[in-house]
């Protein structure tokens, strides 16, 4: 069995549970999505090419977060997504990274970062943001430290996932 005692949660593992659970047992088990994939390649040539000015993917702890950057002597934490059609995974995830920040003590706000779209969207941890983060660490923990994957279903993301055989092949 799946040793949930010494799981952390991170933030990978938010964005992806929101999207879709199997695909949060999969990644926290370390089965390696289809490498070749393109989405997985335009993802890595985004990490790289844009806002180069900012530090880039800096690990803090279990933290992995993609540009930190100081506006206006306030720490800023930014996570980079290809399009905002995941919108609301991606809130999650710098949610995540906020609390856990706040956990060890650092003060932050964040920035959503959507380059191909030129968007960009602040994000501060608040009261219902920490509760909801809580209540999302429980459900992931739940789901990973089961045996099995939950059974594959069918979501919009299906045909852009790079998992997409591991469940319809």
């Amino acid at each position: 069995m799946f040793g949930v005692a010494n799981f952390q949660v991170t933030g990978s593992l938010v964005w992806y549970y929101q999207i879709c659970p199997r695909e949060t047992w999969f990644l926290a088990r370390q089965l390696v999505a289809d490498q070749d994939d393109e989405n997985v390649d335009y993802g890595r040539f985004l990490q790289e090419k844009v806002y180069q000015r900012d530090k880039k993917d800096v690990t803090i702890g279990h933290l992995k977060v993609d540009v930190m950057k100081s506006k206006g002597g306030q720490l800023v934490i930014g996570e980079v997504k290809k399009s905002s059609a995941s919108e609301d995974s991606a809130r999650l995830q710098l949610l995540f990274y906020l609390n856990e920040l706040q956990e060890m003590g650092v003060t932050a706000k964040g920035e959503l970062l959507f380059p191909e779209e030129r968007k960009k969207e602040q994000v501060i941890l608040d009261e219902e943001g920490k509760k909801k983060i809580e209540e999302l660490k429980e459900k992931i923990k739940k789901v990973v430290s089961s045996e099995l994957p939950p059974p594959p279903r069918k979501v919009r993301w299906c045909k852009n996932c790079a998992y997409r055989e591991m469940c319809w092949a």
